[in-house]
Parts: C-alpha cells; structure tokens; sequence
C-alpha cells in the first residue's frame, strides 16, 4: 500500500486526548512546536479531530475559558482517509490542511500523512536528483497520443518518469511531462525535440533539472 508507506505512525507523534483542557494542550504544542496535534479518545485509538494553537491563542485572547476540554475547539474531525484508499483520494481530502488522519482497517488512529512527505513523494517521482531535462509535452489527449509521445523519445533516451496535467474531460489540451534519463546529451535533446514536432507535438518547455533552470533555447551541440 503506498499510503502506509508514507504515514508517519501514531507511536512517534504527539498526541493529547480529548479529556485534557485547553490550558494543558496549549503547553503541549507550545512544548512541541506543533501548530497543531491530534485530538483522541482515552484509549488512544479513535480520532477526534485536531487542536490547532492559533485557535488556543485566539480564545485565550478573548478572555475565554481555559478549563474547558480541549474538543471544545476542535477540528478536521472528519477530515481522514483509511489506510487503504486510492492515493488519488489523499488530494481530495488533505488541501489545506498540515496533515490528514489515517484509520487502519478497523478505523482506529493509524497514524499521519504530512503535506511535506506528499511533496517529498511527488519530487520522487519527478526523479529531480537523477533526470536531466523535463520536456513538457502539448497534446490533444486523443487516445495513443501518450504511447506515441513516449515511443518518440523512447527511440534515443529512457523516459524516468511522466505527469499527465489538464487531464480534464473539458481541456483542450494536455501537457505531458517527461523526465529524462541522466546525462542525455544536446545532439540528443535536439533529436527528440525535433522527431515530436515533426509528429505535431509542440515542446512547450524544457528545464534543466542540474541546473535549476527553464531553456530559453536547445543547447548548442
């Protein structure tokens, strides 16, 4: 499951459980520099929600009750996903939030899925420490566009990853993106560009991975 290989386990966070006041949990995010924790019931296992800090704060600058428990200001408490969801459904639910709730199989606390760890998988899958160049693919998204793209470049480098965007049903077109294999080089690059265009597919942009930065133009050979 990829989700599970991605969840930080409840064993290792900082949790408080619901009957603790906000003075108390305010002391634990202070303590441990979270803005926010996971809110649990006594036994450790069921997910209540979030206590975020900036909401302690805000209703301690109100004047108000410390003593009350801390699900007093709670949130996110049905902002979780199992363990065994679609990845794809982690993007529907996570959004703004820090991080989102992951169940086990029998919807207890598993544990966390951070936005950081999501952007760490994504920059994976761009293979940004090991590829060489990003092309950036215009298509109609008709039907074996993507195998001929990917056939095209195939015929001189391997393709080490590749992101489809503007993949909705109304686009009208779709950028393809590409990473190269290391050390491909400027005759190469040229080839590939020159071989897609001649087969009606327009190279948008190309960046450089090595070097951070987007090709105004091809390298010289």
């Amino acid at each position: 499951m990829l989700i599970k290989s991605l969840v930080l386990k409840k064993r290792y966070l900082v949790t408080v459980q619901e009957s603790v006041t906000l003075e108390q949990a305010l002391k634990i995010l202070e303590e441990s520099d979270n803005r926010c924790v996971p809110i649990l019931d006594e036994t450790g296992t069921i997910f209540r929600g979030n206590i975020y800090k900036m909401h302690i704060y805000r209703h301690k600058s109100r004047n108000g009750d410390m003593s009350l428990p801390v699900t007093y200001l709670l949130k996110n408490a049905t902002k979780t996903i199992p363990i065994n969801a679609p990845f794809f459904k982690v993007f529907f639910n996570i959004k703004d939030l820090p991080y989102i709730a992951v169940l086990d199989e029998n919807h207890h606390f598993y544990g966390i899925l951070t936005h950081t760890k999501l952007l760490e998988m994504l920059s994976e899958a761009w293979n940004i420490n090991t590829g060489s160049y990003v092309l950036t693919v215009i298509s109609s998204g008709q039907a074996g566009q993507l195998a001929e793209i990917s056939s095209i470049i195939n015929q001189e480098v391997n393709i080490v990853g590749c992101l489809t965007l503007d993949a909705r049903k109304t686009a009208l077109v779709r950028r393809n993106l590409f990473t190269l294999q290391p050390q491909v080089n400027a005759e190469q690059l040229r080839r590939i560009v020159d071989n897609l265009e001649a087969n009606n597919f327009r190279v948008s942009e190309i960046d450089d991975l090595q070097k951070g930065t987007i090709l105004d133009q091809l390298p010289a050979e």
